[in-house]
Formats: structure tokens, sequence, C-alpha cells
């Protein structure tokens, strides 16, 4: 199976795929998806942009105070924010509006985890006395056009939110010609400051055959469902779409070149995870790479690993990770100074190396999750027009990983926590056992896993893992606490909730030995 292309009614709606390509070289679908002669200006209706700034310069003579390149959700934020405390802002965009996570990334991944979970449902319905006759089936085409009928819906709502605030919209392809001036096809705009907000694009290296393999922004628009999946990579998007095509009911191998997936998580937690995906029948090769796949004559792809192992598989999906948007995108003429993997470097305050310019988001060199870079851009306009000078705090940053279970994460793992605190200088409690749902199913593969370290001189919490179905709403309400700088003695003193998972987290009570 090849990678699909979406039809180019569908692709100007909705896929922010049009920003990226699996070839290393700059993408021709970089352009708006009709490009027009001018570039297309929308604040509540269509208005010319060459008149409409010619006739609007400001007083520190530029056309606007913020000129934001990217409608993803944290340039999306900034722009908002900035235009509610009365700045003239525009934003530039080549995509549908709301970048990756909105179109090809968090939105519809988080749908495509829901649908995956029916199929174990319907079969966990029988041990509670419900009958589903007949063998359930998957009409993925439908899954496909509704998720896109709900991310066309999202696509409005960030319009609207915009030019109800005030913000101008510039569709096409955004280039800084100077510190000041950005060109937008064959029309160019003077702003005070400007905003990098353009995100990043999957990333998939060479070897013999890498076209025919697809990433997770061809995943959400495969016309079929794969029998077969040969996925690529160890982090959020390889596990998370490794279990979407298994809970569908695909046959899965997952390779990872190094010996354990999840790096940077709780060791605990890595390898939990790779047992219970054992469990549910995933096929885990680790230290293992794709050296060459070949398309057969009936579409099915042959895969050659490292070891020399072939495999017959419908689809090769890499997920090896993400490299910033910065093609053409004009920072050497601006004298943007970019660091490691062309990434956009910024100081605490999000500032480039010039002074006016700016980058927040999974463009720059810092934590690439959406709701940083939602924090980011509101911190950014907040800062420099709304008289609230912020910025982002990067200590204890909950987030959560859709695999099932689900993973949930805040503060440092143990490995980072006895770096800093020393061997004996923490006290971790966990604690491992079969969720109350499948006491009943008898399922296996996922079974809870909760985890808490502590900072033994003061008590307080520095790290919480868990595995759970419940884990991404749990870790929430956990980084508020830990934010707020809870001490075991705080959890210890809550009143659990019970029956629920979550009750654990606050019963734990046996320390683990010193190592």
């Amino acid at each position: 199976m090849t990678a699909f292309v979406p039809s180019l009614a569908v692709r100007a709606r909705l896929t922010t795929a049009l920003r990226s390509s699996l070839c290393a070289r700059p993408s021709p679908l970089r352009r708006a998806p009709h490009p027009p002669r001018r570039a297309h200006v929308a604040m509540g209706i269509a208005t010319d942009a060459a008149a409409t700034v010619a006739r609007d310069t400001l007083a520190h003579g530029f056309q606007y105070d913020l000129f934001v390149i990217g409608a993803g959700s944290g340039g999306v934020r900034a722009s908002r924010i900035a235009a509610n405390y009365g700045a003239r802002v525009v934003v530039a965009e080549s995509g549908p509006l709301g970048g990756t996570c909105v179109n090809v990334g968090c939105v519809p991944k988080k749908l495509f985890v829901y649908g995956s979970h029916y199929g174990h449902d319907f079969d966990d319905a029988k041990a509670y006395g419900w009958d589903v006759p007949g063998k359930p089936t998957v009409d993925w085409p439908r899954m496909i056009a509704t998720k896109n009928a709900e991310i066309e819906r999202l696509n409005g709502i960030y319009g609207r939110m915009l030019g109800k605030a005030g913000v101008q919209i510039v569709y096409g392809h955004a280039k800084l010609l100077d510190p000041h001036t950005v060109q937008v096809g064959e029309d160019t705009f003077t702003a005070d400051k400007i905003l990098v907000a353009t995100g990043g694009k999957p990333f998939v290296p060479e070897f013999e055959g890498r076209e025919h393999v697809i990433t997770s922004n061809e995943a959400f628009y495969l016309p079929n469902l794969p029998k077969r999946v040969c996925m690529v990579g160890g982090g959020y998007i390889a596990v998370e779409f490794a279990h979407i095509f298994s809970g569908y009911g695909s046959d899965v191998v997952l390779s990872y070149r190094k010996d354990l997936f999840m790096r940077g998580f709780d060791m605990d937690v890595r390898t939990h995870l790779a047992e219970q995906m054992e469990l549910q029948g995933i096929d885990l090769r680790f230290k293992t790479e794709i050296t060459k796949v070949v398309k057969n004559p009936d579409g099915s792809l042959q895969v050659t690993l490292n070891n020399g192992q072939v495999l017959e598989t419908d689809l090769v999906m890499y997920a090896t990770g993400r490299v910033p948007l910065v093609n053409d995108l004009g920072l050497e003429a601006a004298g943007v100074a970019t660091g490691k993997s062309d990434k956009i470097i910024v100081d605490d305050w999000s500032k480039t190396n010039v002074d006016n310019i700016y980058a927040i988001g999974d463009v720059t060199d810092r934590v690439c999750l959406t709701p940083v870079a939602i924090h980011e851009g509101n911190a950014l306009a907040d800062t420099l027009y709304g008289n609230k000078k912020r910025n982002t705090n990067y200590d204890n940053i909950p987030t959560a990983v859709f695999s099932t279970p689900t993973i949930g994460t805040c503060g440092l793992t143990e490995e980072q926590a006895r770096e800093k605190y020393g061997q004996t200088g923490i006290d971790v409690y966990k604690t491992k056992f079969n969720p109350m749902k499948h006491t009943m199913t008898k399922r296996t593969g996922e079974k809870v896993f909760m985890k808490l370290i502590v900072d033994r001189a003061t008590d307080v919490v520095v790290g919480c893992h868990m595995m759970d179905a419940a884990a991404g709403d749990m870790i929430q309400l956990v980084g508020v606490a830990m934010k707020a700088g809870a001490t075991k003695a705080d959890f210890d003193a809550t009143m659990p909730v019970h029956p629920v998972s979550a009750e654990e987290i606050v019963t734990l009570k046996t320390k683990e030995p010193d190592p």
C-alpha cells in the first residue's frame, strides 16, 4: 500500500499534510491549496491585501503591530490574545486553520483512539450480560468521512475565533524578506513584531524504498484499513498508532532501532508498556531498522530489516520524529539563528536573536507539546501587549500518551530524581494491579501501574507516573497538585474516591527499598 493522497477538495479544507512531504526537499504542497495570483486576505469578508494595508500604516511606520506566521495552536492563541489587547494582527497560513494538532495530530488521533477501543468493548460486553449479534465489522471509509467532517467543523471554529478578535487572516506561504517584512504570494506586509509559529513536520530517514512508506499525516486519510502494519519508531506517535491499528484489527509489528522505546519516560513505565503490548498481540522488534522496502505486484510491501529478516506487510508507517517547518521561510534573510535540526533558538521570553522576531511551539528548541505552544503564545501576547510580563515554566508539565492503557506522567522520572537528589535521596512508591473492569472480562494487557517519587528531605512529590484507561484525566489533576508543591503527606491526607483506580494514588504506603 502506498501513501494515500486525498482529493484536492479535501486537501484544501482539511489536511496540514499540505505543509509537509516525505521527501527532505521543500514540499510543493507548502503553497495554498488553490493559489491565487495575490494573497487571499480574510477578516469576516475577503478583501484585497494590498488595498487593505496601504491605507492602514501605523504610527510607528509599519502596517501591523504583529505578523504571525502559522495558524496552528500557538499562533492562533498568540494572534487572538494580542488582538484582544488592541494590537493590529495578521496571521498567515498555507494550510487549514488549527495546524498539526487539529488537522493531523492530537484531535484526529484521539478520535482514532476512541474508535479503536470499540472492538475490545464489544467483546468485553459479553462478561456484563450483553449479546452483540454477529461479528462487528469496521466501515473504515465511513469513520474517515465522519472524522473529516469534525475536523472541518473545528477549522471553522478557529476562523470564527480569529475573525471575532479582529485578526486578519492571509492564506498562502509566508516568507521573511527582512526583520520587519513578510511576503505572501505577490503581496508584502510590514510589522513591528513578527512571530514564527510554523510547527513541525514528520521526518523519514533516507533508505531504499522510502517512497512507499507513510507518516502520521497520511495515516489520517487512508482509504482502507490495512490488514498488516509495520510501525517504525519509539515515541508517542508510534506507540499510539500501533495500538490504534491493533485495536481496529490489524496485525501490527513495531520496529524500533534501540533496545526499548519511549526514551525519556520512567523506566518502569517503559517496561510495563512493553509487557502490556506484547500481551495484546503487538509484535515488538527492538534493535531493528528497515533497510529496504519493495512494493509487490499486488500492492503489498516487502520489508527487509537490518538483521536480515524479511516481513510482508500492507502498510509501513514511519513515526521517527519531527523536524521544524522552516523550508523557504526566509530566516537567513531576516538574520534569525537556528540550532540543532534547524530549530529556532529563543530565549526565556520566546525572542530570537533578532529583537523584534519571536518564535513559539515545535519550530523552537523547547518542549514540543500543543499545550506548551498555546501557553507560550498566550504568555508572549500578555507580555508584549497586555502589560503582563510572564513566560512559560517548563517544570512539572503533565502529559499523556494514548496507548492502551494510557500513560500519564508529570515531573521527574526515577532515573532523573536519583541523579538530582542522590541514590538514597528519594522515596519511591508504586503498585500494579488488574483494573476492576477486567476482573470480570479477564482481559489481559491492560494492567494498571502507578508510581510516586518523593524528595525524601522535603516530602514533596517530584514525579508521578501511571498507566490506566483514565490516566490522561488523572495526571491533569495530579499536575495541579504538583505545581502547588504538594507533599506525600498531602496525598496521604486526601480522602480516596472508591471504587476507582485513582484512589490508589492517595493510598500508596509501602516504600520501595533503596538501590
